[in-house]
């Protein structure tokens, strides 16, 4: 019940951080894309059934304050976090460079669905434009937050993890 809740306090969290604070600190006119990060890191550290929930929340959120149709997002993130959970077993959590890797694949691969979903069906071709304008300046700025962020997370994850398994040799003895 405890992980529920802190998971649910940093979706909402990193979802106002993103939507407010990251908006107006702009780099190149983009935003870092928090909710990946916290995606990405949760999948690899929990699994793909908690890279899926989490993905449709995060989703949702997006859909619903951000988005013009509902429940793209939330595809999009469930995606992420069942693909990303799939790692989860070659997941080390002392060593950074998976999650780093995998947040800016990610990223990448969000941006180009973005672009195919919402531009290119409706006619605006110019990737080019769209890759160096958008994609790349938030792949790089979420991948520098990520090195900021991913910390915090890991140590929220294992505090979390020793507290159950603290519970869990109370209630065996």
């Amino acid at each position: 019940m405890k992980r529920f809740i802190v998971t649910v306090l940093l979706l909402i969290t990193l979802f106002v951080f993103q939507g407010t604070v990251f908006a107006s600190l702009n780099f190149a006119n983009t935003s870092p894309n928090l909710l990946i990060i916290l995606i990405v890191s949760l999948s690899l550290m929990r699994g793909e059934k908690t890279g899926v929930i989490l993905g449709f929340f995060a989703g949702i959120l997006m859909d619903v304050f951000m988005g013009t149709t509902i429940g793209l997002y939330a595809l999009i993130f469930m995606y992420l976090g069942y693909a990303n959970g799939s790692f989860h077993r070659v997941f080390f959590p002392e060593d950074i460079k998976l999650p780093m890797i995998m947040i800016v694949v990610s990223d990448i691969f969000y941006g180009f669905l973005v672009y195919i979903l919402l531009f290119l069906l409706r006619g605006r071709t110019d990737f080019s434009f769209y890759f160096s304008n958008v994609i790349l300046p938030e792949a790089i700025y979420t991948i520098v937050i990520t090195i900021l962020l991913y910390p915090l997370i890991l140590w929220i994850n294992k505090l979390l993890t020793q507290d159950e398994q603290r519970k869990a040799k109370k209630f065996v003895s």
